[in-house]
């Protein structure tokens, strides 16, 4: 589904980006993995013969260095995909200290402007790209005390159709992921604390009673940004077992 087509994959280095990274690799893409661990992207990157790549996609510097290396390595990039993410700790929205708010916007929301000041320019030049923004249902249907990470997310979601209205003159695509919560390094910090209660009674809100997986993302990932979906652009799918219903 993605023959010849060249990715890069941010927070790809574990959960939901390592498996929309591996999707990639297997539908036949050359992929470029980010992640702010450095060794965590080369890891995932030497399973599907891409590239890995450090980057701090809440810094300038770092989006436009990481940009560039990847295409010195693989070429042109058809494919991006926002995935890199963080949350704040679940509490009352008034206690949340500043830094983890600036921190929560700046890699939530201003990466997706970064990154798309250093793409969009030469997407635009060759007429084509697909840009994947991976969101939440905490964007769509918000729970209490993890109001800022919620609002990032419904920031995200506002992003991803603004970007495809201005963008679809251009060839260029922009849809967005919506998954609940999955088994990645931000699970413990969604449920406050990880435990089989806790677990169990985060399960019961989903209808199809089970986590997202990495690989569920990666396949709808696939999908959207394969010639499939052409017609499709400013899309938010629910990856969600039917919690947002």
């Amino acid at each position: 589904m993605l023959e010849n087509k060249v990715a890069l994959v941010t927070g790809g280095g574990s959960g939901f980006g390592a498996g929309i990274a591996r999707a990639f690799a297997a539908a036949g893409a050359r992929v470029a993995v980010a992640d702010i661990r450095a060794g965590a992207a080369r890891e995932v990157a030497g399973e599907i013969g891409g590239v890995g790549r450090e980057a701090d996609v809440s810094q300038g510097a770092s989006v436009d260095a990481m940009l560039r290396s990847a295409d010195e390595a693989l070429g042109p990039l058809d494919i991006l995909v926002n995935n890199a993410g963080i949350t704040h700790a679940p509490g009352p929205l008034e206690e949340v200290r500043e830094d983890d708010f600036d921190r929560v916007f700046a890699v939530n929301a201003k990466s997706v402007y970064l990154t798309a000041r250093a793409v969009v320019p030469g997407m635009k030049a060759r007429g084509r790209g697909a840009i994947l923004n991976v969101a939440s249902t905490a964007g769509l249907s918000p729970r209490p005390r993890l109001n800022w990470y919620n609002a990032s997310k419904g920031w995200m979601i506002t992003a991803t159709k603004t970007m495809a209205v201005e963008l679809a003159p251009a060839g260029i695509r922009v849809n967005a992921l919506a998954p609940v919560a999955g088994e990645t390094p931000l699970l413990s910090s969604f449920l406050g604390e990880d435990t089989p209660e806790m677990r169990a009674k985060f399960l019961s809100t989903i209808p199809m009673g089970r986590f997202s997986t990495p690989q569920d993302m990666g396949s709808a990932a696939t999908f959207l940004c394969s010639d499939g979906a052409s017609m499709i652009t400013g899309a938010v799918l629910e990856v969600d077992g039917g919690r947002c219903i």
